[in-house]
């Protein structure tokens, strides 16, 4: 058996090649939209593609499943319990599908979602019936489980964690300590309160180790915890756009052009013409020169996740970038979460845009101590943008708290009365926040440098409550 993992750190995601060397068959779990690296791998193993198949409708990337269709002429799976509009073959629980030396046993694991799959797979020219690893998606996480709460209200979160509870109970627990773990979403991922660092576990390890595991013999404890909104992460506006198109079946991607380079001329008629400037460089260089009414989204493993929380639906965008190297690496992360591709860069960047005359903007950076000035005088409010654990972990005295992923529906929420300070953990996230807010026309923003790791290192005022 062969075998290989593809780690995305941007969306947190992990997929999985597993391959029969008797047979020279392989079967991709969970693949992300760009498909190259597993056809790569496939090839240097001698491997075809004949499989490929999604744990369960995906919230925050759109799959690749047929993209791989496309290109390997791959049979797709799917979950029985799915109400999947793509051709595939459907998987019961309990099945068992043998490709030469591998053994793979079907689990219905319910919980993430309602349709949710994992797969135990079986080394045959090892062992005819002891379990190898288990592909589990969203079922069992390092340290964590996947959040039940992506798919209605509270009641039906609450089935959902219930369900998830006989999951655990019934369907993972039983399995050997030795089993190794696989799952989809690992570090970085949203679908989760406490992933661990690691991208691997085992059964026997999240028996012993994971707090939520503990709750397991108490149902009313586990959906608690399961559900613990002070410990999930805000949900990003693009997350409610995924599941439905991968359920339905992604549109293959065809040959992708490259996003021209423009000139100030051909990026300025665009801009005019309502397209949004993008501006992938960090919060500093942008704070200090950018083209009026840009976003601000850095490039970096978090860039998706807020690219697609401030970045108006189906629209392609034009990039403002730090290096022309970065274009096709800022391209796949929008067209993973079902952006198009951007229209084009501009050609010599902001100093073109600079040099020529048209008018720039700025956002101040202010510096933790600078702020703790200004609130004591009253002259600026200050908007708390980290996620419901890290506020809950302490925040500025007189803060006020709404979540970078709510903030593009709440932008009315926001007291523009006094100039509005933006604060995360680090300055990237705030600048985010602070061009959605300078686009939507708040005048007076600036953006706190180092934010609250710098103001916790300065030692100053926390308030917990």
């Amino acid at each position: 058996m062969l075998f290989d993992q593809f780690y995305l750190q941007s969306l947190g995601h992990a997929s999985y090649l597993v391959g029969d060397e008797k047979t020279g068959q392989a079967l991709i779990f969970d693949p992300r939209r760009d498909v190259g690296n597993y056809l790569d791998t496939a090839r240097e193993h001698g491997l075809r593609i004949a499989y490929a198949c999604d744990s369960h409708g995906h919230n925050d990337y759109l799959s690749g499943l047929t993209e791989v269709a496309q290109h390997t002429e791959a049979q797709l799976w799917g979950s029985a319990a799915g109400d999947l509009s793509y051709q595939h073959r459907p998987l019961q629980d309990g099945q068992v599908i043998e490709i030469g030396d591998v053994g793979i046993e079907v689990m219905h694991t319910p919980g993430h979602t309602p349709e949710h799959i994992s797969l135990l797979v079986y080394d045959r020219s090892v062992s005819a019936d002891i379990p190898v690893l288990l592909l589990s998606g969203g079922a069992l996480l390092v340290g964590d489980l996947a959040r039940p709460d992506l798919l209605g209200g509270e009641e039906q979160a609450r089935d959902a964690a219930r369900e998830f509870c006989e999951t655990i109970q019934h369907k993972l627990l039983p399995l050997p300590d030795h089993v190794e773990v696989f799952p989809t979403h690992v570090a970085g991922s949203l679908c989760g309160g406490n992933i661990g660092s690691r991208l691997s576990t085992s059964v026997g390890y999240e028996r012993r180790t994971n707090a939520i595991l503990a709750e397991v013999d108490s149902t009313d404890g586990f959906v608690r915890e399961c559900i613990r909104l002070d410990n999930l992460p805000a949900v990003p506006p693009y997350w409610r756009r995924m599941r439905s198109q991968n359920l339905e079946g992604v549109d293959p991607l065809g040959t992708l052009a490259e996003p021209p380079a423009l000139s100030l001329e051909q990026f300025d008629r665009h801009r005019e013409s309502g397209a949004p400037v993008l501006d992938t460089r960090a919060p500093e260089a942008f704070g200090g020169s950018h083209v009026p009414g840009s976003l601000n989204v850095g490039i970096g493993s978090a860039f998706a996740t807020w690219a697609g929380t401030v970045l108006p639906e189906d629209t392609p965008v034009l990039l403002v970038l730090d290096r022309p190297s970065d274009l096709w690496e800022v391209t796949w992360q929008l067209l993973r979460i079902g952006y198009p591709a951007p229209l084009g860069w501009l050609r010599g960047g902001v100093s073109t845009w600079r040099t020529s005359g048209r008018p720039i903007a700025a956002i101040p950076q202010i510096t933790v101590h600078e702020l703790e000035e200004r609130l004591e005088r009253g002259d600026v409010h200050l908007l708390d943008v980290r996620q419901p654990a890290e506020w809950a972990n302490g925040h500025a005295p007189g803060a006020t708290h709404i979540t970078g992923a709510e903030l593009p529906g709440r932008l009315d929420d926001v007291d523009d009365s006094k100039p509005v300070a933006v604060a995360c953990g680090s300055g990237y996230r705030s600048s985010v926040a602070a061009s959605l807010l300078a686009r939507a026309g708040h005048s007076s923003i600036v953006n706190v440098a180092g934010g609250m790791t710098a103001w916790n290192h300065a030692k100053l005022p926390i308030q917990d409550e």
